[in-house]
């Protein structure tokens, strides 16, 4: 099972293609993993980054929620799949991350920060990301709300 950990500052090139960090590579070659799917994050201005087999799991559960003859849920499943794109890894380590996504979710510079989320990767603009950082009282606040 997949676990990506951590958070890591990359540089972009002038084509969007970006380093992928090595822990996370690793991560994927030992699930056999050699694609991705990326799509706008629902909630922040940042990019969601599944591994293949993990998308399919997250749109076999949407099926299996989702009727095809409910218009709300046919908007909803639409939209969740709107700019949605699937990416490999190429020889030397990179991802091309595409502009029309770089300019939704407003990156700043040449520096994103890949951010593992457990099951999938965030790609975050840096100054964003760090601007998304809570003090300590908001993240306890936070844990007792959710019940941890």
């Amino acid at each position: 099972m997949l676990s990506f950990i951590g958070d890591y500052t990359c540089k972009l090139d002038s084509k969007g293609r970006a380093v992928v960090p090595a822990v996370f590579r690793k991560e994927m070659q030992a699930a056999g993993e050699v694609s991705f799917v990326m799509r706008r994050n629902i909630f922040d201005e940042c990019i969601d980054v599944y591994p293949k087999d993990e998308w399919l799991k997250l749109i076999a559960g949407l099926r299996e929620k989702l009727s095809q003859f409910n218009r709300e849920q046919v908007r909803f499943f639409r939209e969740f799949f709107r700019g949605a794109q699937e990416v490999e890894l190429d020889g030397n380590g990179r991802v091309l991350i595409p502009r029309k996504m770089l300019d939704c979710i407003g990156i700043e510079g040449d520096e994103i920060v890949m951010v593992g989320q457990d099951s999938k990767i965030e790609i975050w603009g840096k100054i964003k990301y760090e601007e998304s950082t809570m003090n300590t009282d908001e993240f306890v606040l936070l844990t007792s709300q959710i019940g941890l």
